[in-house]
C-alpha cells in the first residue's frame, strides 16, 4: 500500500510539472524535476518516470531558450539510456537551436533508426533541413510525415512553403488547402495562397475569404493575415478602395501589437553617421570569396536583381542572409563597443566567412541580398573591401506602397504605418547618399524602372561592375531554379513585367499622408 501511494504521489508530482510547464512556469519546473530526479533517480518502481523528468528539465531549459543547459541534461539522460527516441529528439532540438547543425543531424539519424516513422523527429529533422536551405530533404522528411499522419496542420503549411521555394506552386496549393481544411481560422495560410493566386471575381477562395471575415470569430492575428489576403484579391479585382481599407486596416492592428517609434531608427542612423565621420581601414592579407551585396528598401527590386545576378554561371545566389546584419548589431550597437580595431574587424571577415562556406564553398562569386544591410555599408567596405555593393532603388511612392501592402515579419516594424514607412525611406535616402560621398566608388545605383524597361543593357551595366562577363542566362532569370524565400518568389520567377510601375497611382487619394512626409 505505501509503494502505491508513492507511485501515486510520483504520478501527481508529473502532472503538476507538466501543467506548470504550459504555464511558462520554468524556472519552477527546472528546480523542482531535478529535486524529484535526485531523490528517486535509484527507485526501481517510479523508473519508468525518470526518462518524463529528464525531458520536462529538458523542455524547460528549450524554453528558456537556454539550449546549452537542455544539452547538458540531455547527455546525462542519453548515458543512462542511449536509445531513448525522446532524449534523442530533444538533444536534435537543442543541438539545433544551438546552431550546431551537424550534431543536431546525428541525432536526429539516431532517432530515426530506432523509430524511422516518429513523427516529432521526422519533423524536426525536416525543419532543420529547411533551416539547412536543404529544401529537396526537408520535403521528403514532411512528406514522409504527413504520410503517417496527414492532419498536422504545421506538417502541411511548412511543406507548402518548401513548394513555393522551389516555385513549385500547384504542390503548394495543395498543401496551403489541406492547412486550411484542418483549421480554417488558420489565416496566415489564406494570406501565403493570395500571394500565389490571380483572382477574378467569382473565385472560390475570394469567396470564402469573405465569408470568414463575416461570419468567423477570428482573433486579431487571424484577423490581420486575412485582411492582408483580401487587399490583395481586392488589388487583383482592380478594387483598390476595398484593397486599401483591407490593407489599412491589417496594418493598423500591427501597428498597435508592434509598438515601434521611428527616433530609435533615427538614432541608429545618426550614430553610424558619426562613428563614420572618421575613416577606417583594413588590409586585407589573404584572398576571400567575391561577394555582392545587394541592398536598399525591401520590395525595390532586391529580389529580381539577385534572381538576375544569380543567373550567371559563375555567380551563387545566397538570398537574404541575415547574420552580417546580426553580427554588427551585436558588436558594435547592443554591446556599445566603439573602439574600432583591425582584431575585431577580422573576426568579423572570418565569422561571416565561416558562415557563408556551409551554404556555399565552391569558387563562385556569392551574392547576399539582405535589403537593410544598406545600413552597414560602411562596414561592409572594411570588412570586405573588395565587395561589390549594389543599391536598388524604386520610385519611392511604388516603393512604399509595395512595402505597406505585404506583412513582414518582425525587423520591418517602420512598415506598419504610412507616417512611420515614409521618414524610414527618408532615413534609407539619407544615409545612402551618406555612403556614396564616403564610397564613390564602391556602390552601384540600379534603378527598377530602368531594369523593367531595359533589361538587357542595365543587365550588362551590373555585370560589369560586378566584373562579370556577360551571360546571356542573365536574361532568363525565370528559368533559374534557385530557392527564393521572400515575398518576391512569384514575381522573380516570371518574366519581366511592367505592370508594377505606377501602381501605387491608383492608390494616390489614400495615400496624401504618405505623399507629404516624402516631400520633406
Amino acid at each position: 500500500m505505501l509503494s502505491e501511494k508513492k507511485d501515486n504521489n510520483f504520478e501527481n508530482e508529473i502532472f503538476i510539472l507538466q501543467n506548470k510547464l504550459k504555464n511558462n512556469l520554468f524556472d519552477e519546473v527546472i528546480i523542482k524535476a531535478k529535486s524529484l530526479l535526485k531523490k528517486h533517480r535509484h527507485e526501481r518502481k517510479i523508473l519508468n518516470g525518470i526518462p518524463v523528468l529528464y525531458n520536462i528539465i529538458s523542455l524547460a531549459y528549450q524554453s528558456k531558450l537556454d539550449y546549452n543547459n537542455s544539452i547538458k541534461i540531455m547527455e546525462e539522460a542519453l548515458k543512462l539510456d542511449p536509445k531513448n527516441i525522446f532524449f534523442l529528439n530533444n538533444m536534435g532540438i537543442s543541438q539545433h537551436k544551438s546552431k550546431d547543425f551537424i550534431e543536431a543531424e546525428k541525432y536526429f539519424e539516431r532517432a530515426l533508426k530506432i523509430n524511422p516513422n516518429y513523427i516529432n523527429v521526422l519533423n524536426n529533422f525536416a525543419n532543420l533541413k529547411k533551416d539547412l536551405d536543404k529544401v529537396d530533404d526537408a520535403i521528403k522528411y514532411y512528406e514522409r510525415s504527413v504520410k503517417i499522419k496527414s492532419n498536422i496542420l504545421i506538417t502541411n503549411y511548412n511543406l507548402s512553403s518548401m513548394y513555393i521555394q522551389k516555385g513549385d506552386y500547384e504542390k503548394a496549393i495543395k498543401y496551403l488547402k489541406k492547412s486550411l481544411e484542418i483549421n480554417p481560422k488558420f489565416t496566415t495560410a489564406d494570406r501565403v495562397l493570395s500571394l500565389i493566386t490571380k483572382y477574378e471575381k467569382n473565385n472560390k477562395h475570394f469567396l470564402d475569404m469573405i465569408e470568414k471575415k463575416k461570419n468567423f470569430n477570428l482573433n486579431d492575428d487571424e484577423m490581420i493575415e486575412l485582411n492582408f489576403a483580401l487587399g490583395k484579391a481586392y488589388e487583383n479585382l482592380k478594387d483598390y478602395k476595398n484593397a486599401f481599407i483591407h490593407i489599412n486596416e491589417a496594418n493598423g492592428k500591427k501597428k498597435e501589437k508592434i509598438k515601434y517609434n521611428i527616433q530609435n531608427d533615427n538614432n541608429l542612423f545618426k550614430n553610424i553617421k558619426k562613428d563614420f565621420d572618421n575613416d577606417f581601414k583594413i588590409q586585407n592579407d589573404y584572398n576571400t570569396k567575391k561577394i555582392i551585396f545587394i541592398v536598399g528598401m525591401p520590395r525595390s527590386g532586391t529580389t529580381l536583381t539577385e534572381q538576375i545576378i544569380s543567373s550567371h554561371k559563375n555567380v551563387y545566389g545566397a538570398g537574404e542572409l541575415m547574420f552580417l546584419s546580426d553580427m554588427i548589431k551585436e558588436e558594435f550597437f547592443i554591446r556599445n563597443k566603439k573602439n574600432y580595431n583591425l582584431k575585431r574587424f577580422k573576426d568579423l571577415q572570418n565569422e561571416y566567412l565561416e558562415k557563408i562556406s556551409l551554404i556555399d564553398n565552391s569558387d563562385k562569386c556569392l551574392t547576399d541580398k539582405a535589403p537593410l544591410n544598406f545600413r552597414w555599408i560602411g562596414f561592409i567596405n572594411i570588412i570586405f573591401p573588395n565587395s561589390k555593393i549594389i543599391n536598388c532603388k524604386r520610385n519611392s511612392l511604388d516603393n512604399c506602397w509595395s512595402i505597406y501592402k505585404n506583412n513582414f515579419d518582425a525587423g520591418l516594424n517602420f512598415s506598419f504605418n504610412l507616417n512611420d514607412l515614409g521618414k524610414f525611406y527618408n532615413l534609407y535616402e539619407d544615409l545612402i547618399n551618406f555612403w556614396k560621398l564616403k564610397y564613390p566608388k564602391t556602390i552601384y545605383d540600379l534603378e527598377y524602372e530602368k531594369l523593367i524597361n531595359n533589361q538587357e543593357s542595365e543587365t550588362k551595366k551590373v555585370l560589369e561592375f560586378c566584373e562579370l562577363e556577360w551571360d546571356p542566362n542573365c536574361l532568363k532569370h525565370y528559368n533559374n531554379d534557385r530557392l527564393i524565400k521572400t515575398v518576391s518568389t512569384v514575381q522573380a520567377r516570371k518574366p519581366i513585367y511592367k505592370t508594377s510601375i505606377k501602381l501605387s497611382n491608383s492608390y494616390s487619394k489614400y495615400l496624401e499622408e504618405l505623399k507629404s512626409v516624402l516631400k520633406k
